[in-house]
């Protein structure tokens, strides 16, 4: 049997960034690597939603030595970090008992195979497909030339930074091959040839999509992989829209159920006390759209795709009379009920993408977390 690697929290980061691209985060968001030396090593993660007091606890009982979460711990920028605030409190819990804490959060909501892909799937819906219109402002096509031979150290290099993702698929590239000329001036020290004299070398041409806010990045690590002292590449605006992530998600039910039944079907699919439900409890539901967490930042997309009903959380009371008004139905399964499969399916996920790297870990859901609201009958 192959000997396991040991994992780093430098490596659960590539990971989870693999999962949930921090690119698709909202400007406002916070993800990524929280708290925590990204060298140090793995053996054990806990994932849940929200990295509290009982989280950290939780991780120490079980040795876990990373938190994966949903919410991240630092929204914004901290004044002080002591015991007596809140997020202050679970910093020092933390690096006290050397757990580091990773969030992904509106990039896992928006990526394929990611919270709101999960959460309608649970749900039964069909032929689903992101609410979000696609993005045609957010990408680049990177051309670089590379001389023969060298042309998979800078692609890996390229993907490894984030490079190369269309919807569902990754590692997405093109490449043709060519001559390439060119004549380095005195003071240079070229990779192929003599200063001052015109050479010719077999290239290649690679082709690949990146999203604009890792350009820095990319740009970097390719350059750094690259062998020539002066790269060729171009940098090509793409007004095509891209498909495939994007936040919420709308498909359709196998059959159409009234609304009333159709909540009942939600209430036991998400395991939650109770749901509440806006319009007529008769109307019959066949288009569903779903955002977890509080979601009706997507109703205008919803209503524009034709939604009958939208299963989401945190509706207020004006958005609930703007939707009846409107026609169209609302079930609201709670922040927490939309949102607690992230725990089963980060953890599936890393459990699965952890074996494929041979790093031996091992991946625990937290159970012990719950909704902050009570319900009472």
């Amino acid at each position: 049997m192959a000997e396991k690697n040991t994992a780093r929290v430098a490596d659960i980061v590539g990971l989870i960034n693999r999962i949930s691209p921090p690119h698709l985060a909202e400007d406002w968001d916070n993800v990524g690597l929280q708290v925590g030396d990204p060298g140090a090593p793995v053996r054990r993660i806990l994932v849940c939603l929200d990295a509290e007091r009982g989280a950290v606890e939780e991780a120490a009982r079980l040795g876990a030595d990373l938190i994966v979460c949903h919410h991240p711990l630092i929204f914004r920028p901290l004044k002080r970090i002591t015991p007596g605030d809140p997020a202050g409190d679970v910093i020092f819990r933390a690096i006290s008992r050397n757990i580091a804490i990773i969030a992904a959060h509106t990039n896992l909501d928006r990526s394929v195979d990611g919270l709101n892909d999960w959460l309608a799937a649970q749900l039964g819906l069909a032929a689903v497909t992101p609410l979000e219109r696609p993005r045609s402002d957010g990408y680049y096509k990177l051309v670089v030339y590379v001389p023969s031979g060298h042309e998979n150290a800078v692609m890996e290099a390229m993907f490894a930074a984030g490079a190369g993702h269309i919807g569902a698929y990754d590692r997405c590239s093109f490449r043709t091959s060519g001559i390439g000329t060119f004549r380095g001036g005195v003071d240079t020290d070229p990779f192929i040839g003599t200063p001052g004299i015109e050479e010719e070398a077999e290239e290649l041409r690679l082709e690949t999509i990146i999203p604009i806010q890792l350009r820095d990045r990319i740009l970097t690590r390719m350059i750094k992989a690259h062998p020539y002292e002066e790269v060729a590449y171009d940098l090509i605006p793409l007004a095509n829209p891209v498909h495939g992530p994007g936040l919420g998600r709308i498909g359709v039910l196998k059959q159409k159920l009234t609304l009333e039944a159709f909540a009942h079907q939600v209430k036991i699919a998400l395991d939650v006390a109770a749901v509440r439900i806006v319009g007529a409890a008769d109307r019959l539901i066949g288009k569903v759209a779903v955002c977890g967490g509080g979601g009706m930042v997507t109703y205008a997309d919803a209503q524009r795709l034709g939604a009958d009903c939208l299963v989401t959380g945190d509706i207020k009371f004006h958005e609930a009379q703007r939707a009846r008004a409107d026609g169209v139905a609302l079930i609201d399964a709670g922040h927490f009920g939309t949102e607690k499969i992230m725990m089963t399916k980060m953890a599936e996920l890393l459990t699965s993408l952890t074996a494929e790297q041979g790093l031996g870990l091992e991946v625990i859901t937290m159970t012990t977390e719950h909704d902050p609201f009570v319900t009472i009958t």
